[in-house]
């Protein structure tokens, strides 16, 4: 019983922080921290996210509803290659127009720093499958402290459960949770230290 008790938790834990929901929300704080005003930041989270997250959810959807995939969340990895294409393309074409019409280049980075973490999940994936959920906490959780500043930090309570969550439901190692978690971090850090956004007192 106590097994069925986690089990359940565990996947309610997964449906709540999934990628999907945890970009979106992500993308609407980053809009509202680096725009110019409340309406700004509502046509930049629109704008990014009707060419990111919606068409990849999207087609997710629709290839669970034919049967082409698992789950959406894509728990077999075999199946993760064209997703993880698919968004890199998507983050691409976001960062491009996001550029182009002069979006705060917070959230400009943001997105080269999600591009850059698919390429690099998408190569680990050819042979080994790494935690997305717990890479997008993680750098969610980074981007608001860097954002919000340390009071944000408390967010990070979160990523020990989100990782319990997809090791109890046996989609991922223990390993594969922290890598997700530490690679994801290192990345975004990176990225914003490559634009001066972070390191050498910069302030967002």
């Amino acid at each position: 019983m106590h097994s069925g008790w986690q089990k359940q938790l565990a996947r309610l834990l997964s449906n709540i922080f999934n990628p999907f929901l945890v970009s979106t929300t992500l993308v609407v704080l980053i809009s509202l921290r680096s725009a110019v005003s409340t309406v700004e930041a509502i046509k930049w989270s629109l704008i990014a996210l009707a060419l990111s997250t919606l068409p990849i959810f999207l087609i997710v959807l629709y290839l669970v509803r034919s049967d082409r995939l698992e789950s959406i969340f894509i728990n077999v990895r075999r199946q993760r290659h064209k997703i993880y294409l698919l968004s890199g393309l998507c983050g691409a074409a976001t960062c491009i127009v996001l550029y182009y019409l002069e979006a705060p280049l917070v959230l400009v980075v943001a997105f080269l720093a999600g591009i850059t973490a698919v390429v690099v999940f998408m190569g680990i994936n050819l042979w080994w499958k790494i935690s997305v959920h717990t890479a997008f906490a993680a750098s969610a959780i980074t981007l608001l402290v860097l954002l919000y500043g340390p009071a944000a930090a408390l967010t990070g309570l979160l990523l020990p459960l989100i990782g319990w969550s997809r090791i109890e439901l046996e989609h991922h190692s223990l390993t594969q949770v922290a890598t997700g978690a530490v690679l994801s971090v290192l990345i975004v850090l990176g990225i914003f230290y490559l634009f001066g956004l972070v390191g050498n007192g910069a302030r967002i």
